[in-house]
């Protein structure tokens, strides 16, 4: 800021002097009479009108004429006298009028600071050249500083309290907490704290909270820097960045070290996944070489975060440098309701809500997902001024998380907005009637984000593993839609366009990963490359033949014919359920589990209150679910 400062003040000296100058240089010019000769100074002397006389103000060698509203300016000889001038030219003294002004000590510095002007011009700009580039050196000389923040004493104020489903890492880490308050007694019997402590999980999961609590539990200078900013452009200076960063830990001893997305610069070293770079391998190897230099009185633990353990480097992650891994996954049930209490406190709800629902409706939230829910549930609340945060707010607000605000003023055509209604149905009314499917929680045709319409299944249970009874449930609920298509219009639209690609990617899986084909037998076939935590897929190396893909590929389409079959047996049997339905979609556009079992046992189903109506404008579709706990097939966007 002072920097800042210093620069603005020479900027506006500069710009000052360069106005004052052209206004000195210029002023004259600007504001200037006729200039005559000497010769016609003195014929306006000898004949001035009758009754005026011309005033002569003499400012060393200027003339300024004044006679009558008319203004001249002249010059006489340096030196000479314009008495002795307008003598010897025998002009009678009572034609003109003489008068000599002093020079001024100020216009004389005015006058040499103009005859110096260029020169102090030129010196400024070449001293301000010169300070910019002694700023560069300093900076130069800092470059290879560590840009940790650090965090003393009572500004952590983030404790485990604040942390919430997380109960066996919290666990974990108290040793953490434990060692930096008492170090003696784990030194006594000879044991030594993990010097790294490596927290691994999904985005959003509460890696860096649960640092930062292990910090304002123990009440120790606490450092945190990401892992990017150890890599620059520049081999060398992330090396010597971390031993710039190990130096301020050890002088700050007890403390802790906390590298967030350690993956950026961490990676495998050679050619591998994320390939070589000189720089980052050298920081990488002044990271080794630094927590393997430090011995067992300095209590100094390093914590670290990443989603991406698969490509970090093996020594890296050997004893004695980050040898305990703590995994935070995304919470259970139990762990979401604990979640939505910590972030609801001092936030008023309504005595009708009840937590424990909201999180058996959220399976696969993380953390951060739960806060922004009850976060953007009390804007929501605020916007239609209600004083307490209702149930329906939090419904609305698992929508917005997911697929953003309900897009009711879009346009479509009542044909598309009846066949968004039965291919919802479709879905429905196969999940209903397959034992193994989970049950049916919400069906809406609302659009929302780029989904026209959508049909949510949800667990009674958090689910780990899927049976094969299961998988087929699940193929067959994602054709109903297609098949409820073409039963009812006797054409297909595009619309299950993403129910066809998660049917196949399941169907594969099926085959490949889990085996479980009759034909193919107990194997796994291709070696993927995964993203562990971020749930994606990389590349897949093909180790099996040709014959075998024919194969593979004749088991793939017989799931999915088997469960078009089924889908299309059901909804033959089960038509008047799915026109019921259909027709319920059409007039209240949502239905929820309870109205839906109902509905297709035959009874009549009310249309909902206001109240209730208002909750149902949060119809969201999956939560993010786990592949393990809800299929994917359960998120369809409807091309409308």
């Amino acid at each position: 800021m002072g920097n800042q400062r210093k620069n603005m003040l020479i900027y506006l000296a500069v710009i000052s002097v360069v106005i004052a100058g052209f206004f000195l240089l210029f002023d004259d010019g600007i504001n200037s009479s006729e200039e005559i000769p000497m010769s016609s100074l003195i014929a306006l002397t000898e004949n001035p009108p009758i009754g005026q006389r011309v005033k002569i103000l003499v400012s060393g060698d200027e003339l300024d004429i004044k006679l009558g509203n008319e203004n001249y300016t002249s010059r006489k000889e340096p030196g000479s006298s314009i008495y002795q001038i307008l003598q010897e030219a025998e002009v009678n003294p009572a034609n003109y009028e003489v008068e000599v002004k002093g020079s001024s000590g100020l216009g004389g510095i005015f006058s040499i600071l103009l005859s110096f002007l260029p020169l102090i011009l030129f010196g400024g700009i070449l001293i301000f050249m010169m300070r910019q580039a002694q700023g560069g050196a300093n900076n130069a000389m800092g470059f290879g500083k560590s840009k940790a923040k650090r965090f003393v004493g009572a500004k952590a104020t983030v404790t485990f309290s604040d942390v919430a489903g997380v109960t066996e890492a919290k666990q974990e880490l108290e040793e953490v907490v434990e060692f930096l308050k008492n170090p003696e007694r784990f030194l006594a019997l000879g044991a030594r704290i993990p010097r790294g402590v490596l927290l691994v999980g999904p985005p959003g999961t509460g890696k860096t909270l649960i640092a930062r609590a292990v910090a304002g539990e123990a009440g120790v200078p606490f450092f945190s820097i990401s892992g990017s900013e150890f890599v620059e452009m520049f081999v060398g200076v992330g090396a010597s960045r971390v031993r710039d960063l190990f130096e301020q830990a050890k002088k700050h001893s007890p403390c802790i070290v906390f590298v967030d997305e350690i993956d950026a610069v961490g990676r495998h070293r050679g050619a591998g996944l994320g390939g070589g770079h000189d720089e980052r391998e050298q920081t990488l190897n002044q990271i080794l070489v630094e927590m393997d230099g430090f011995d067992n009185s300095s209590n100094v633990i390093v914590l670290a975060s990443t989603n991406r353990p698969d490509i970090l480097d093996p020594a890296l992650l050997r004893p004695g440098r980050f040898d305990r891994r703590v995994v935070l996954d995304n919470p259970d049930i139990s762990g979401r309701k604990a979640i939505l209490e910590v972030h609801s406190k001092g936030k008023p709800l309504e005595a009708e809500v009840e937590l424990d629902k909201i999180a058996k409706q959220t399976p696969g939230f993380s953390g951060a997902d739960l806060a922004n829910l009850v976060n953007e549930a009390a804007i929501l609340a605020a916007r239609r001024g209600a004083k307490k945060i209702g149930l329906a707010s939090l419904v609305e607000s698992i929508d917005r998380v997911i697929a953003g605000p309900a897009r009711k003023s879009k346009v479509i055509t009542e044909e598309e907005r009846e066949v968004t209604a039965f291919h919802e149905a479709g879905h429905a009314v196969v999940a209903h009637n397959i034992p193994a499917a989970d049950p049916v929680h919400k069906v809406s045709i609302i659009s929302r984000g780029q989904m026209g319409g959508y049909t949510r299944y949800l667990p009674e249970k958090d689910r780990y593993l899927q049976t094969k009874s299961q998988f087929k449930a699940y193929i067959a609920a994602a054709m109903g839609g297609r098949v409820a298509e073409k039963l009812k219009f006797g054409e297909i639209t595009t619309g299950a366009s993403n129910d066809i690609q998660v049917a196949t990617n399941m169907a594969k899986e099926m085959v490949t990963t889990y085996g479980m084909s009759e034909k193919l037998g107990l194997r796994s076939y291709g070696r993927k490359q995964e993203t562990v935590f971020l749930g994606r897929d990389g590349t897949e190396q093909r180790d099996y033949s040709g014959k075998t893909e024919e194969i593979i590929d004749q088991e793939i389409n017989m799931l999915l014919t088997e469960g078009e079959k089924e889908a299309e047996r059901i909804l033959k049997k089960y038509s008047e359920q799915m026109e019921s339905l259909a027709k319920y979609l059409l007039d209240y556009e949502t239905i929820d589990e309870e109205e839906l079992v109902r509905l297709l046992s035959g009874e009549d189903v009310s249309p909902p209150l206001v109240g209730e109506t208002l909750a149902h404008s949060g119809d969201q579709p999956n939560s993010k679910t786990k592949k393990s706990e809800i299929p994917p097939s359960d998120i369809e966007p409807q091309a409308n």
